[in-house]
């Protein structure tokens, strides 16, 4: 997914995005809400998600939130310093998607922007009228719970396709194995991470495609698109 940082601290944006980076974003970053705004026409520009800090050298923040929005539905994070209600409500009623403020957490922010991302993924297929993802030869039926390998039915326990669905959204990114847990088994609890493995590993021998889903040490899964 591609990722447009709004920071002007160069410090601050090379670090986060060397971060952002090995989570499977690809980054642009924009020093001043104008480079912003260029950089997202034309419309949205193939942008996921737009992380703006709110403290530009050149214009107000929640001014550069609101031409966005004008331009583009590509989510928006909000990134400030600022933590009164006052301050998030303006935000948020400006067009934001989400809000976070500093210091935060690298996790939950990568939470946060697969959040907002997978929403506006959801919006966009139901705008198209479309209930299913197509990777190659694999073809996700969201709307029937239906996987296809070729044309080929292939049965999947419920847990197994929500697995998949969760990293078919964004091929390529990098899903934390604590925000796979949560989002699938709605649970926090640490001893999910075998069943976790496990589920992987059946999915690999079901689908037929080993490399499918790929394992980041350390971090969590991504799915690798197929090319066929």
């Amino acid at each position: 997914m591609r990722l447009l940082l709004v920071e002007d601290d160069n410090h601050v944006a090379a670090a986060l995005s060397a971060v952002l980076a090995r989570h499977g974003f690809a980054v642009t970053h924009a020093r001043s809400g104008e480079e912003a705004l260029q950089a997202l026409v034309p419309e949205g520009n193939g942008f996921g998600v737009v992380l703006l800090d709110l403290g530009l050298p050149d214009q107000d923040g929640y001014e550069v939130c609101g031409k966005i929005r004008k331009r583009t539905n590509t989510p928006v994070i909000m990134v400030t310093a600022r933590s009164d209600i006052r301050s998030r409500i303006h935000g948020l009623n400006l067009g934001a998607d989400d809000y976070v403020v500093k210091p935060y957490d690298t996790g939950e922010l990568l939470a946060r922007i697969h959040a907002v991302s997978r929403r506006s993924v959801h919006e966009d297929a139901a705008e198209a009228g479309e209930n299913a993802l197509l990777l190659g030869s694999l073809r996700i039926e969201l709307s029937t719970r239906q996987v296809l390998v070729g044309g080929s039915v292939v049965q999947l326990t419920r847990k197994e396709f929500d697995l998949l669905a969760l990293l078919a959204q964004r091929p390529g990114v990098v899903f934390r194995r604590e925000q796979i847990i949560s989002e699938v088994w709605r649970t926090s609890w640490e001893g999910t991470g075998r069943t976790l493995e496990v589920h992987v590993a059946s999915l690999r021998a079901k689908l037929g495609m080993p490399a499918l889903i790929e394992t980041v040490r350390g971090v969590g899964y991504r799915l690798v698109a197929p090319t066929q």
